[in-house]
């Protein structure tokens, strides 16, 4: 299980490798080969196992095709194992999970799930409601490499936000990107302010500054603790959004063009959270791009 407790008040001495191990489903499908090449390249680039997991019978055949896709990666010394399972894709991806102690489960995804069904991509959402490791969703895998220049992360004030916030510097170092946004999501509630002139018009814009310096000091505080091999040679940009949790970061990145959007994983997921989608669920429902939520 992906755990980000390597952030310390000493943070001279503190070395980050979360990623051991990642996983992914793999189905025969039009997005194989797209999918296995995205897991292989960040396995290379994490330096970590990678796992194959296969929901059916064991055979040559299978194997031999996965094996005869990741030969590429031979001159990598890519470290890989396929595991077969028979079950219920969910419950054989999560199971294996947890088997393998895996740190990062990648699985194809589609924009839109409600009206285009795939295979992986109809319980994405599923596994990622239950799953006790990160999880990476792909939204266009690629088989030629398409480089990852913006990262978009949550700065909301969470208990998990700032392990978030140090992954995403992290990922961001070894996919060489050139920019993350970090975007601190405020209520609107925060400004109890009725505008019916000017003069409270301009007490609600102070209170909106006021609200933005608190904020922007809170996830500058954070950016101190992280290496500074981390945040050198990056362009870091905040962006204080007064909305909706969940769809307000969703649409930045996608009219952004983020390459990748790191967000907290839910504290919880209850079955009113279902029936009534709140923060992560709008982004699994509307996936703007490539979002990688950190357990």
């Amino acid at each position: 299980m992906l755990s980000f407790n390597f952030m310390q008040k000493t943070v001279k001495h503190v070395s980050l490798k979360p990623f051991k191990s990642i996983g992914i489903g793999v189905a025969f499908s039009p997005n194989l080969k797209a999918n296995l090449f995205e897991a292989a390249r960040l396995s290379v680039y994490f330096n970590a196992k990678l796992f194959l997991i296969h929901v059916g019978e064991a055979s040559n055949d299978k194997l031999n095709t996965f094996s005869e896709i990741l030969k590429t990666f031979e001159k990598d010394h890519l470290n890989f194992e396929v595991v077969f399972k028979t079950g219920k894709p969910v419950d054989v991806i999560l199971s294996v999970s947890e088997e393998k102690s895996i740190d990062l489960l990648i699985l194809g995804a589609l924009q839109r799930e409600r009206f285009v069904k795939y295979y992986l991509g109809s319980i994405a959402r599923k596994i990622s409601r239950q799953a006790k490791c990160s999880i990476l969703l792909l939204v266009k895998p690629s088989i030629e490499r398409v480089p990852c220049q913006h990262i978009v992360v949550n700065g909301l004030k969470d208990p998990k936000t700032e392990n978030t916030i140090t992954a995403a510097f992290y990922v961001a170092k070894k996919l060489e990107a050139q920019k993350i946004t970090i975007v601190e999501e405020i209520n609107k509630n925060e400004i109890a302010v009725k505008v019916n002139d000017d003069k409270t018009l301009r007490h609600a814009f102070i209170i909106k500054e006021r609200i933005k310096l608190r904020e922007n000091s809170r996830i500058n505080e954070i950016i101190s603790h992280i290496p500074k091999e981390y945040t050198t040679n990056v362009t870091i940009k905040l962006q204080p959004i007064f909305g909706k949790k969940g769809y307000s970061i969703g649409h930045y990145a996608q009219i952004s063009r983020a390459d990748l959007l790191v967000m907290n994983a839910p504290t919880k997921m209850t079955f009113w959270d279902r029936l009534f989608p709140h923060d992560i669920e709008h982004i699994l429902t509307e996936l703007p791009t490539d979002v990688l939520i950190l357990q």
